[in-house]
């Protein structure tokens, strides 16, 4: 006991205990496991919930609208739409892919498939955006039509959703390429990728809704 007491007083406490490695969840308090991660994954139910309910409320906008008067005149979809649609499914499944890849412990598998998830999310923005201007060529504009006005609104609401979670997808991949993305930011892949799936089926929603609806 005094040989312990000894050694403390010479060499100090013992070092703090070494993080777990990149692909692992090991480590300290903030290691994506504790009081941390529950809190993150709170934060992201509530975002989750918050945009239910504004995509449920324009859904229940959208229907009584549609229901009151005859004026609704279902407006042509753009092609491209089905393009976005598999452009934004493939980017899931990169993403689905890069967690694997985290998991197995294959890092520049992760950094490969994670960057192609990313830029097929940056793509499917710029293809919305190609939809947006073919449809003003067309003369269709958000005042054209109450089915224009929903369609623009939706969609517009989607893609700002959309840049947000762009946005958590450059973050991540930016720190798994310079190396620096140790076990602590295992939640935020998890949670960038859990908001990605949903924004998803959110769109396969919408199109179902524009299909059948608008």
């Amino acid at each position: 006991m005094s040989g312990s007491i000894t050694h403390d007083v010479l060499h100090g406490p013992p070092p703090p205990p070494v993080e777990g490695d990149w692909a692992g969840g090991g480590g300290g308090g903030f290691d994506g496991r504790g009081a941390f991660r529950r809190a993150s994954f709170t934060g992201l139910y509530v975002l989750l919930a918050a945009s239910t309910m504004l995509f449920a409320a324009f859904t229940s906008a959208m229907v009584v609208r549609r229901g009151l008067s005859d004026d609704w005149a279902s407006m042509a979809k753009p092609p491209i739409l089905l393009l976005n649609t598999g452009v934004l499914l493939a980017s899931s499944l990169a993403l689905e892919l890069a967690r694997r890849a985290l998991k197995s412990g294959g890092r520049s598998k992760f950094n490969g498939w994670w960057t192609a998830g990313t830029a097929l999310g940056l793509l499917f923005l710029g293809g919305q955006a190609l939809a947006w201007s073919q449809l003003n060529a067309a003369g269709v504009f958000i005042s054209s039509n109450p089915s224009s006005s929903f369609f623009f609104v939706l969609t517009v609401s989607h893609a700002i959703h959309l840049l947000g979670g762009v946005s958590a997808l450059f973050y991540v991949d930016v720190q798994a390429l310079r190396l620096s993305l140790g076990p602590a930011k295992r939640t935020a892949i998890d949670i960038s990728a859990i908001f990605w799936h949903f924004l998803d089926g959110l769109w396969l929603y919408l199109m179902v809704l524009f299909y059948v609806w608008g």
